[in-house]
């Protein structure tokens, strides 16, 4: 791209800037870099983390792609299209510190994570865990596998963690609750190593899977946990790492999967926060673990049947080919990674990005709760990358005692929802935890702090609102 070009949609007279000259620089971030996005004029977005938004000039370059599909969808699909998946995986595989054929890309964090729970073969007897805080489709997910009517199936268990705390008092809890399940089973043994393993090759009796579903940035609150600390227990402890990086890529720095972290399974969603188009997430297997991911979701025409004539070695189940084609679907969003990549150094690269967004997140999060009267979740900083929590000014159970019954807390959730967006034209995500309401809000290169005074402004008329209506009645 080497043309700027200023558009005018002729519905709202905003100014957006489809495309960009890279030898210049970008203007400073903030309010003034807002119109490298497709957001209405006056929409304060504070809540990037949920949907991710891609920059026009990203959606342009996609919008070529399309237009470079239909011109030839033959040519498209069998030569053109190949190479410029290879090429979009490898940007990824160089920005989270792994080899190129240990990344595939899938439409999102929830496919990955269903590919892997999916393609382990389970025996009675062995263990999911998950955590309280766990993404709704993922604990559902792992709810399902224990809950299908077929055996063997694994038990399901959780952990629950209540914010704040600091990383030591989650690794200590996750070790604990760790141990808590072998001593609950003492005549289970488990182990980490696959069922084909070579110590099993005289016949010696299999032992039991316990997988640990790990958040590297839990969705609500948002917040960072010692994930890769948290791998390495699980190594300690004959434990599968399946980690929920749904929040990671784009921002968190030096992820560095393959030298450094070492997880069995990490999935992270380039859509959030990596400025690609929907959907697309990396999906990273170690190739000594990509024997285990047996078929693609939904099945390739590259899967390998141990009943094949002629097949591969068993370790070679095509892991790379498989996630290549699934079926004819928009690999659009899989392309678009480069243009995000080249429009990210553009803006200065991945440290000027996380450290304004960072930085944002801290002040913005102290100054909404300024605003609102009330608190952040975290007072230390520790758990905070780019989304901050906020406590909203509503009644918190701890110190009143119960005030919110399941009809209560459905009623407020819609309640913040519609008026946040049709009343203020903003949007942060919001949550009930640990007795209170909190919204969680993600600082992004466009937001300023007056836009987190903003959305307290909207958030301080809603919650007087909640609590003259569905609170008042209650009483």
């Amino acid at each position: 791209m080497t043309v700027l070009s200023d558009q005018v949609d002729p519905a709202s007279g905003d100014v957006q800037l489809r495309t960009y000259d890279a030898s210049n620089k970008p203007p400073p971030f903030g309010h003034a870099i807002k119109p490298y996005w497709a957001f209405d004029k006056d929409y304060v977005n504070l809540n990037h983390g949920s949907y991710g938004s891609a920059p026009l000039p990203v959606l342009f370059k996609c919008q070529e792609l399309t237009v470079l599909a239909e011109r030839n969808p033959d040519k498209f699909h069998r030569f053109t299209y190949m190479p410029l998946l290879e090429e979009a995986r490898f940007h990824v595989a160089d920005i989270v510190g792994a080899n190129v054929d240990e990344i595939v890309l899938v439409p999102n964090a929830t496919h990955g994570i269903n590919t892997v729970l999916r393609n382990l073969e389970w025996r009675e007897g062995d263990v999911i865990l998950g955590a309280a805080t766990s993404y709704g489709a993922v604990s559902r997910t792992i709810r399902y596998l224990a809950d299908r009517s077929e055996q063997p199936r694994p038990l399901a268990l959780a952990i629950e963690y209540t914010f704040p705390m600091t990383h030591a008092e989650i690794l200590d809890k996750f070790r604990a609750r760790i141990k808590e399940i072998k001593n609950t089973y003492p005549n289970v043994e488990f182990t980490d190593y696959p069922s084909d393993s070579p110590m099993y090759a005289d016949g010696a009796e299999k032992k039991n899977k316990f997988v640990a579903v790990i958040d590297s940035i839990t969705s609500n609150p948002g917040v960072l946990m010692p994930w890769k600390e948290m791998v390495r227990v699980c190594k300690e402890e004959g434990v599968w790492s399946v980690i929920d990086g749904a929040h990671s890529i784009g921002q968190e720095m030096n992820l560095n999967l393959s030298t450094e972290a070492k997880p069995d399974f990490f999935i992270s969603n380039c859509h959030k926060w990596f400025y690609t188009k929907r959907g697309c997430a990396l999906f990273y297997v170690p190739k000594r673990n990509q024997h285990l991911i047996k078929s693609s979701i939904p099945t390739s025409h590259e899967y390998v049947s141990p009943n094949d004539p002629n097949s591969p070695a068993p370790a070679d189940t095509h892991f790379v080919k498989q996630h290549e084609w699934t079926g004819t679907t928009d690999e659009v969003p899989f392309l678009s990674v480069t243009a995000a990549v080249e429009f990210r150094k553009w803006l200065g690269g991945e440290a000027a990005i996380n450290t304004y967004c960072h930085q944002l997140a801290l002040d913005g999060g102290k100054r909404l709760a300024e605003v609102l009267g009330t608190k952040v979740l975290d007072e230390t900083g520790q758990l905070t990358l780019s989304m901050t929590n906020v406590l909203l000014p509503l009644p918190v159970e701890e110190t009143m005692g119960e005030v919110y019954s399941k009809e209560v807390l459905y009623k407020i959730y819609g309640i913040l929802r519609e008026k946040q967006l049709y009343e203020w034209n903003t949007y942060a995500a919001h949550y009930f935890h640990a007795g209170g309401w909190w919204c969680r809000c993600s600082a992004q290169v466009w937001n300023e702090i007056s836009d987190f005074e903003y959305l307290g402004k909207a958030f301080n008329a809603i919650c007087k609102d909640i609590k003259e209506t569905v609170l008042a009645e209650k009483k």
